[in-house]
């Protein structure tokens, strides 16, 4: 009871409501959309190809969207975009359910892309505006654990419910995401957050944040080395699946025990490596984090047993445990002061490795077979040069301007 005390004052309440609704949020809607394309194909006459648009334009909308939504909560307040986000989002959902026609259908997958774009680099950006800077890498921890437990259970809830196909889940997932917009209006509104905002607001135009942002060389390396991770990591899903339908017997099982393997290792683990990491900067965090995540994708091509292949997964899953979190860290000490909303949905464009990972990965594969993994896995290792120029070009422009930043690659601080 008492550490629980102490956690529960560890954090502002808003950061602990933001925690428990990230799990709902992330449980509700992971019982509907990744059903999308089944639901799609069972209740509209819709051919795979516009299937395929409707599913792919939420990402591809998401991708592009982040920067706005932040830099719009860096001028009009966090508090605005996040609310209206959610509310929208809600709206989405229930939508989803009603109708069959295929360019609203569209739309609301391409809604459903802006508002997880607005709403999640904003939520970031919060988290690290309500909570000491020493305590702000066990935070971001925490949401990236809220997260896997979310989209753990809720695929496996929206099965054993039977709602594959069905317009419930949505109906559900936007009872939820109302819920949560309800109370989260509450909750600021009772601990004065636009009034702290008024407070802290900087009145960065518009101009003046795509000026910055276009011209950081540590954000743009930052990004493209991130593209590059995120292209790797796409190949635990898209490659990974094909290549074990085709390699192991019952590798439709073994796919689906490996999920299980990666989210029980980051919900199980990611709190004592955040403690454990708090000790290192980011920039090494997240290299180290890089190097397990080519190391596991590369033991994917010869592990020939299910054991191999689960401690393939554990050390990959080692690798997302490290840098995920990291990356978040990175980010929030490189972002100037009133573009930390901005800076937060620039990594949106990371995504752009989702698109192409699969693509590519899919193309490997039918070449190279299980090489494709250990060719994945040079080019995963690559994006280590990115990130340390670009932790390299954060240090020059704060010694430069005296803005704090990352340093290039430190090993243990004295900081605890």
């Amino acid at each position: 009871m008492q550490r629980l005390r102490v956690f529960l004052n560890s954090y502002h309440p808003i950061v602990h409501s933001l925690l428990v609704g990230t799990v709902l949020a992330r449980l509700a809607g992971s019982m509907s959309l990744p059903f999308l394309a089944l639901y799609l194909a069972f209740r509209t006459d819709m051919s795979p190809e516009m299937i395929g648009l409707a599913v792919g334009v939420g990402p591809l909308a998401g991708t592009f969207g982040g920067f706005f939504g932040g830099t719009l909560s860096d001028r009009f307040g966090r508090r605005v975009v996040m609310l209206g986000a959610l509310y929208v989002w809600s709206v989405v959902f229930l939508t989803f359910a009603v109708t069959e026609t295929p360019w609203i259908l569209i739309l609301l997958s391409a809604l459903n892309g802006l508002c997880r774009a607005f709403f999640e680099p904003v939520s970031q950006a919060l988290m690290g505006d309500l909570t000491p800077p020493e305590k702000r890498m066990r935070v971001f921890s925490l949401r990236y654990t809220a997260i896997n437990i979310g989209v753990a259970v809720g695929p496996m809830l929206g099965a054993w419910l039977g709602l594959a196909a069905g317009p419930l889940p949505f109906v559900l997932s936007g009872v939820v995401y109302l819920i949560y917009a309800v109370s989260l209006h509450v909750l600021m509104n009772r601990f004065g957050l636009r009034e702290l905002e008024e407070q802290k607001k900087e009145h960065v135009t518009f101009r003046q944040t795509v000026r910055t942002v276009a011209h950081d060389n540590a954000l743009l390396l930052y990004v493209i080395g991130g593209t590059i991770t995120t292209f790797g990591y796409t190949q635990m899903t898209s490659t990974l699946s094909q290549f074990l339908e085709v390699s192991f017997t019952d590798g439709v099982t073994l796919f689906a025990l490996l999920c299980s393997v990666n989210a029980i290792v980051v919900v199980a683990l990611q709190l004592p490596i955040s403690r454990w990491a708090e000790k290192f900067s980011p920039m090494f965090l997240i290299s180290l984090g890089t190097v397990l995540y080519a190391v596991g994708i590369g033991a994917f091509s010869f592990a020939d047993t299910w054991a191999l292949m689960i401690m393939a997964m554990v050390v990959f899953t080692l690798g997302e445990v490290l840098s995920f979190p990291a990356g978040s860290l990175f980010i929030d000490r490189l972002a100037p002061e009133g573009m930390r909303g901005a800076y937060f949905g620039s990594q949106n464009l990371k995504n752009l490795g989702h698109f192409l990972g699969p693509w590519v990965g899919g193309f490997l594969l039918a070449r190279y077979d299980a090489a494709a993994f250990w060719i994945v896995a040079l080019f995963t290792l690559s994006s280590i040069l990115f990130f340390l120029k670009g932790a390299e070009a954060a240090a020059r422009r704060s010694r430069t301007t005296g803005l704090s930043a990352p340093a290039p690659h430190q090993r243990p601080s004295a900081r605890s």
